[in-house]
């Protein structure tokens, strides 16, 4: 497939520059606002306390977490796009972020925080995606179609199991359930485990570039020009059920980025996943560096949850694809 050089590189451009401008905004906005020479002095090896604790050991790990995030979702998006063959497919749809916060919650309910509850998470996150998976391949074939299903139903299972142990959970508790549920950027050791990670999937699912363009075209399309497309619908599947996992475990609950992003990229002309993949990446995770920022800064001392901010961004954007789909569609 020919790709215009051109247009790739100033989309590129754009989104790096988008990037590094909310990754500086992540560092240098807060409660104690910094200069631009001091960040830079910190990052550099200089810096004077306390200056070097807020910038190396708070706001530099909660930005990577923010970066981390976006992009494993954007990027789970864009792969569950072409799994589902729905430019509207979202990464949450499968039920991975369900079980994620069943396991979280249980972990907030045992007294459980840190390491402890991100393992809860992704053990509740990777568990779903057993189930839903060996569901979906009883019989000994899957469909998109079976696979959505499926997930929706345990989507809504996960959901009244969260329900009741919300019911029964003690008042002191109830806070910080919620407000992880609502997408609670954590930092830690994580955010450099997730990185890693993200980058892993960008180039294994990158590898994948040219079968995703064909299977994007259709099933039959892909299996007359070679393409395997069993295999690569369980591959496609459990990359995005292990870059799921691990946002949700790394930020609870956070909507919407693996919905717009990769659909807003493709109106923009980005259909090849040569580009539309990495493209993803980097548009998630300034969407969402930007939207942490804000979240714990417009409103300071208190901070919000950053999924009210994609909501609040998503919703509105979900809203026009959904008409501007339909108008397509009757046109």
């Amino acid at each position: 497939m020919h790709v215009s050089t051109a247009r790739p590189v100033s989309l590129f451009i754009a989104l790096l520059l988008l990037s590094l401008a909310g990754l500086a905004g992540a560092l240098l906005v807060g409660s104690v606002p910094l200069a631009f020479s001091e960040v830079l002095s910190i990052l550099a090896g200089g810096g004077t306390e306390p200056w070097r604790t807020i910038v190396l050991e708070l706001r530099l790990p909660r930005a990577l977490a923010a970066f981390s995030v976006g992009g494993l979702l954007a990027l789970a998006g864009a792969l569950l796009q072409v799994l589902l063959r729905n430019p509207l497919a979202d990464p949450y749809v499968l039920g991975t972020s369900g079980g994620a916060a069943v396991g979280a919650l249980l972990a907030m309910l045992a007294g459980l925080s840190g390491a402890a509850l991100g393992g809860s998470a992704f053990a509740g996150a990777l568990l779903s995606t057993l189930l839903v998976f060996g569901i979906a391949r009883r019989g000994g074939d899957w469909s998109p179609t079976r696979l959505l299903l499926t997930g929706i139903i345990m989507a809504s299972a996960w959901g009244a199991l969260i329900a009741f142990i919300l019911t029964i959970a003690p008042e002191h508790n109830l806070r910080g359930m919620l407000f992880w549920m609502m997408g609670d950027i954590r930092s830690g050791d994580l955010p450099w485990t997730a990185l890693l990670i993200l980058l892993l999937m960008l180039i294994f699912s990158w590898l994948l570039a040219r079968p995703l363009n064909l299977l994007a075209r259709g099933e039959l399309q892909a299996i007359t020009l070679g393409v395997s497309v069993r295999p690569l619908r369980a591959t496609l599947y459990l990359l995005a059920a292990l870059g799921t996992a691990t946002a949700v475990t790394l930020a609870g609950s956070v909507g919407f980025v693996g919905l717009i992003i990769p659909h807003l990229l493709r109106l923009a002309g980005a259909r090849d996943h040569r580009i539309l993949l990495p493209a993803s990446v980097l548009a998630g995770g300034a969407l969402l560096l930007i939207a942490d920022t804000l979240a714990r800064t417009l409103w300071a001392p208190q901070q919000f949850p950053v999924g009210i901010l994609t909501a609040a961004i998503g919703i509105p954007v979900f809203l026009f694809l959904l008409l501007r789909t339909r108008a397509e569609v009757h046109a």
